[in-house]
């Protein structure tokens, strides 16, 4: 790393050696010295999950100039905890996760190892982003996700974020986006969530799946259908889930009068 070039942390739920992640990596050497540290293979869905009852270990895979990056054995979250406690030595300027292989728009965001590196990076007060492409394979085509991932990367190196919010960045699997659209989460959930089989005994056994199915009424802004009619989604989340707008009135309900 460098005195005079901002750093940038780059990790995902996907693995080291993920396309997504290493197409990511190319597309952000122009903006700094990027700091690679992610899982050392798949984690998808670990959400916000740490390890707690086992050492975690990190090895070096490989460096050099502008360019460091190193697999760990832990969560995409135990990534970011590792990078910043013990391996950069200072706060890095951005932290950019993915680019996932799959979307994580509306309740997914929840779900997403992706996203949870996102918001742990926002709990060190690192402006961070996630970048989802809505394609699973693994060897998919990037570059609308590489193109607007960098877009939004180099505008938050240049004006920061407000304290306490992260970004998702959802990208269609298409050629060309007709644009970017600010969101909302969409609402909803998953129906149908799993497909039924046997093992070879013949005991059941079940595969995660499902539909998502929007919340009625839809609010056009949100980003489900945003993605649905072309455009790469943004929505600015919060790692504070407090219900301001029921706080007052929860207390008002559950409160104790302390009366002399």
């Amino acid at each position: 790393m460098t005195k005079d070039r901002p750093v940038i942390l780059v990790t995902n739920d996907d693995g080291v050696q993920a396309k997504g992640i290493n197409e990511l990596i190319g597309c952000l050497r122009d903006l700094g010295d990027v700091v690679v540290f992610a899982p050392d293979g798949p984690r998808s869905g670990m959400s916000a999950a740490i390890t707690s009852t086992q050492p975690l270990r990190y090895r070096l895979v490989k460096e050099e100039s502008g360019l460091t990056i190193y697999s760990c054995t832990g969560t995409p979250v135990d990534c970011v905890k590792l990078a910043v406690n013990e391996v950069l030595g200072r706060l890095p300027d951005l932290l950019v996760s993915g680019i996932n292989h799959g979307g994580n728009m509306a309740i997914a965001v929840n779900y997403s190892g992706t996203m949870g590196a996102a918001m742990e990076g926002c709990v060190f007060d690192i402006p961070s982003l996630g970048v989802s492409l809505l394609n699973h394979t693994a060897d998919a085509d990037f570059s609308e996700a590489c193109r607007l991932g960098r877009m939004v990367a180099r505008r938050i190196l240049k004006e920061g974020l407000p304290r306490g919010t992260y970004l998702n960045l959802n990208v269609p699997d298409i050629p060309q986006v007709k644009g970017l659209k600010v969101c909302r989460q969409a609402e909803g959930r998953w129906e149908r969530e799993f497909m039924r089989t046997a093992s070879p005994g013949g005991e059941p056994a079940f595969w995660l799946t499902g539909d998502f199915v929007n919340r009625i009424p839809t609010h056009p802004d949100n980003d489900t259908l945003a993605l649905d009619s072309g455009y790469a989604s943004l929505v600015p989340c919060k790692i504070d889930v407090t219900d301001y707008a029921y706080l007052n009135t929860l207390k008002e309900n559950y409160e104790l009068k302390i009366t002399n």
